[in-house]
Formats: structure tokens, C-alpha cells, sequence
């Protein structure tokens, strides 16, 4: 029994050996078991005195990983248009950025209740202002005292966040996805200590097939541990499929639609279409206060 239990301890030994638990590896490595993945990237939550819930780490082992991420990723200068960020505007929108922190309120005490990490932002058709709320929801996140966002262009036929950012568009996404580019080499630290970006990255022909091969559920099952929350920018969900699979892997799905642009059937159908997913809320972009619109139905966002 002895040689018995001496050979099972140097197995031990030898699989601690090979796939050591410190550092950034331990939460990155995909030979890591999914178990020892759940236990890095444990976390407590509380509530702040706004009656929000918040990520809180109950020690500083579970801050290493995320400090080495922004170690090891990229870190360009980005140029952001104020036109297209509430909060950087030289004369700041107050109406707009209250919008954004009572949309950022409302899905954290959704949180409260249900597991809701990865957020996927789109629409029924183009031009709602899809891309716009994703990159708002991200600043006004990172703007809480210690959170951190991972905003993701996954837009591949149509990607703006890059624009809208100031950001490198390549490379990205596709770049991971293609087996071209690995997990660091495709996120950029922004001027936010809290916020990093993944754009879309190079252009492809077959969007669709790479979004489905399986890779994005990795990189997102590596990464959510490190962020309280990951923010997807995905195409509409009426021209083409690839919201519907992007949804299938994320926690929740947040419909944005424009004030008396969006065409009812549409929305109808985007409802109808994204029925069995975790629809947590609709964003109604360009709405002012002459607009009379229940505010039990809709978040309102200003701006295009």
C-alpha cells in the first residue's frame, strides 16, 4: 500500500510540476481544469451604499491575474471621439451620463439575482445605436471605484468600436479566432485603468463560422474571471445569425432600439427571435425628455 500511495503522490507532484498555479497561467491556461479555473477566479458579493451588487475579491491572489494581463497586453494610445463618449465631452452631458449610470444601476441589481457576468449589446436592425451603449456602459462601469470592464467588438462584418475608441483595429478577435493572433496579443489596455478592448481585428469572409467553431466560449471562460463584466458588441440580430450564437454563450442580452426610428415589426421579430434567451432589459437610444415613453419598459440613452 505504500508504493501504492508513493506513486500516487509523485503523479501529483508531477502534474503540479507541469502546470503550475501562479501567476496569470493558473486562470489562462486551458489545461488547467475547469474546476481550479472556478476556484482562481472565486468571488464574494456585496452591496455598495447605492444598494447596487458588487464584486468584491476576498484576497489579493485573486488581483495577481488581472495585473498581469495588463502586464502582458497591449498598450496603444487611443484617441476617443467625445462625440461618441458621454463622459469625455468637453461640456459634459449631464442628462446622458445619468442615463448610463441608472442603465449600469439597473444591471447590477439584476445581478443581485441572477448570474450575470458577459452582456451581449445589440439590435433589430443597423443604426440603433447599439455600438454607441456598449462603449458608454463600459466607461460608466469602470468609473465605479475598483471595476473592471472587457469591452468586445464582436461585430465581425461591420466592427466600429475600434473607430468610435481611437483603437487599433488589428489585431482581434477574428485574429484569435483564426488561430493567428493569441489571447494577449488582442487586448488593449484603454487610458482607464479598469477598461480593456478587444476590436474585431482583420477582415474575414466566413464571420459566421468563426464565431461558431468554439474559441470565443474559451477565450470568454478564461477572461470573465478577471472582469466584473464582459461587454459584447455583436452585428443585428435580424440580417444575419450572429447574435443568436453570441447570445447562446452569454449571460444576458440587453435589445437596444431607437426612438421613432425603430420599426415595430422589427422589434417584434427581434423579440421573437431572441425569445429563448436571457433578455434582461431594451435600451432606448435617441429619446429626450419631450418623448413620452414608460419608463417601467425602457432605459433611455441619449445620443447617436
Amino acid at each position: 500500500m505504500s508504493r501504492i500511495h508513493d506513486a500516487l503522490k509523485q503523479a501529483a507532484q508531477e502534474r503540479q510540476d507541469k502546470h503550475p498555479t501562479n501567476g496569470i497561467s493558473s486562470v489562462l491556461d486551458p489545461a488547467i481544469s475547469p474546476t481550479m479555473n472556478e476556484e482562481r477566479g472565486a468571488v464574494n458579493t456585496e452591496m455598495d451604499i447605492f444598494g447596487e451588487t458588487v464584486i468584491t475579491r476576498p484576497s489579493r491572489t485573486e488581483v495577481l491575474p488581472f495585473d498581469d494581463l495588463r502586464t502582458h497586453c497591449t498598450r496603444p494610445v487611443w484617441d476617443r471621439d467625445p462625440n461618441s463618449n458621454v463622459f469625455i465631452r468637453a461640456v459634459p452631458d449631464a442628462h446622458a451620463t445619468e442615463q448610463f449610470r441608472t442603465l449600469r444601476s439597473r444591471l447590477y441589481q439584476l445581478r443581485s439575482d441572477q448570474p450575470l457576468r458577459t452582456l451581449l449589446v445589440t439590435s433589430s436592425v443597423s443604426g440603433e445605436g447599439k455600438t454607441f451603449v456598449s462603449n458608454n456602459l463600459a466607461h460608466a462601469i469602470v468609473r465605479k471605484t475598483d471595476q473592471r470592464a472587457l469591452l468586445i467588438d464582436a461585430d465581425l462584418r461591420c466592427p466600429r468600436l475600434h473607430k468610435v475608441l481611437g483603437a487599433p483595429a488589428a489585431p482581434g478577435l477574428i485574429d484569435y479566432l483564426n488561430g493567428t493572433a493569441d489571447q494577449m496579443t488582442i487586448i488593449q489596455q484603454g487610458p482607464d485603468e479598469g477598461l480593456c478592448f478587444i476590436p474585431a481585428g482583420n477582415e474575414v469572409t466566413n464571420p459566421s463560422e468563426l464565431l461558431s467553431n468554439g474559441k470565443l466560449k474559451i477565450l470568454l471562460d478564461r477572461l470573465t474571471p478577471l472582469f466584473d463584466w464582459v461587454i459584447l458588441d455583436s452585428p443585428p440580430c435580424l440580417p444575419v445569425a450572429d447574435a443568436s450564437v453570441l447570445a447562446n454563450i452569454c449571460d444576458g442580452v440587453l435589445l437596444v432600439m431607437r426612438a421613432k426610428s425603430t420599426p415595430a415589426a422589427a422589434i417584434q421579430k427581434a423579440c421573437q427571435q431572441l425569445e429563448e434567451r436571457n433578455v434582461v432589459g431594451v435600451v432606448l437610444n435617441g429619446a429626450n425628455e419631450a418623448h413620452s415613453y414608460d419608463s417601467s419598459y425602457y432605459y433611455k440613452a441619449s445620443g447617436e
